[in-house]
């Protein structure tokens, strides 16, 4: 008989690897390690909350995403958010307010939450959050930014605020970076690194992985430019297509296996860093971990979504609460059905399985 596979185990292990990484990377910081230690405890606290849940039937994840804002400055090639009209450049409307997005951080971390990774659009055009975020010591934020943005005033809520981590987008080098990104982006960001390793700042930075780009971004020279930097936390994802012209861009098995097969290589030689890849391999996780399953996502609306990738959602957490959002009709089949272990070719099972999930809602929704 098959053995069931038990996802609170899995993202428990999951958690408390992310913690050790970090706690080993602050190790030459003393205050950077000494907020780790605290968390470390604030993060076990989280996890017997998570696992008193399950034992009463109900599953809550360690990790939130939350798009705080629908702009952004850049118009980055083959961005998702864009694609899928989550971001755009009129006049943000109906975006949760900073008291409520406070009101959503105070309740996760109720339930047990220990992550909720700032997103947008482009986060940082919404201080006042991040302030918010701040406050909030029991929960990691971090902040999936540009960069373009960053000055000396988010620099000193960074070194009062430990628990708020930028983790800057960067392609590769400077050509792959600016390609993407827009010219003069890559100087700044390496400006931004040397900025905050001065300032003796915990940082990472988050790379999409493309079948152009995998080899050059789990290189050496890549690896050394980042950690000469003082970068400790490396967030590999995979690129998901949403236009059929990008199709091509998408990692497939022989990509992953290069991708997975480098980063256990780079575990060994940089252990002073962290090293995190999503959807990372999803046959050891018993499938997609979207819905609540490891995490869940809220857009700057409030609407509640499976993941970025997947702007589908049957609740808004201004009608109800993260609890009630995480049992949704959408969410609920999602999880209790086989959609999330299907096979799929590459970036998002549930992208690739769009139709079958609007099916799930009845029409398209946002």
């Amino acid at each position: 008989m098959e053995k069931k596979f038990d996802i609170q185990a899995y993202m428990t292990r999951g958690v408390e690897g992310i913690v050790a990484g970090a706690l080993k990377a602050t190790l030459k910081d003393p205050r950077e390690s000494a907020f780790m230690l605290q968390f470390a405890a604030a993060s076990k606290k989280a996890s017997k909350r998570r696992a008193a849940a399950e034992k009463a039937g109900e599953h809550i994840p360690p990790f939130l995403i939350a798009s705080i804002t629908s702009s952004c400055n850049l118009h980055c090639a083959g961005c998702y958010s864009r694609c899928n009209h989550a971001t755009v450049d009129a006049e943000p409307v109906s975006q949760l307010t900073d008291a409520e997005w406070l009101a959503i951080f105070r309740e996760a971390d109720e339930i047990g939450v220990s992550f909720i990774l700032l997103a947008g659009g482009e986060p940082m055009l919404r201080r006042d959050i991040v302030e918010a975020a701040g406050k909030m010591p029991n929960i990691i934020f971090p902040i999936f930014t540009n960069g373009t943005y960053m000055d000396d005033a988010y620099f000193k809520l960074f070194d009062k605020c430990r628990n708020l981590i930028p983790v800057m987008s960067i392609e590769g080098g400077k050509e792959e970076t600016d390609e993407r990104r827009g010219k003069g982006v890559y100087e700044k960001l390496l400006s931004n690194m040397e900025a905050l390793h001065n300032k003796e700042l915990l940082f990472g930075v988050s790379v999409t992985v493309t079948t152009r780009n995998v080899r050059e971004v789990i290189s050496q020279e890549f690896l050394e430019t980042l950690a000469e930097r003082g970068c400790k936390l490396v967030v590999y994802v995979e690129f998901v297509p949403v236009t059929e012209e990008s199709t091509e861009l998408a990692p497939g098995e022989e990509e992953r296996t290069i991708l997975r097969d480098g980063i256990a290589r780079l575990r060994e030689k940089y252990q002073e860093m962290v090293f995190v890849s999503f959807p990372g391999d999803e046959k050891t996780s018993g499938g997609c971990i979207a819905a609540g399953r490891g995490f869940f996502h809220i857009n700057s609306h409030g609407g509640a979504e499976p993941c970025p990738f997947s702007p589908y959602s049957d609740s808004n957490v201004r009608d109800t609460s993260l609890r009630e959002a995480l049992r949704s009709p959408l969410f609920a089949a999602l999880r209790e059905g086989e959609l999330l272990k299907d096979d799929h070719a590459g970036g998002c099972v549930l992208y690739e399985k769009r139709r079958e999930v609007e099916a799930i809602l009845g029409s398209p929704s946002r």
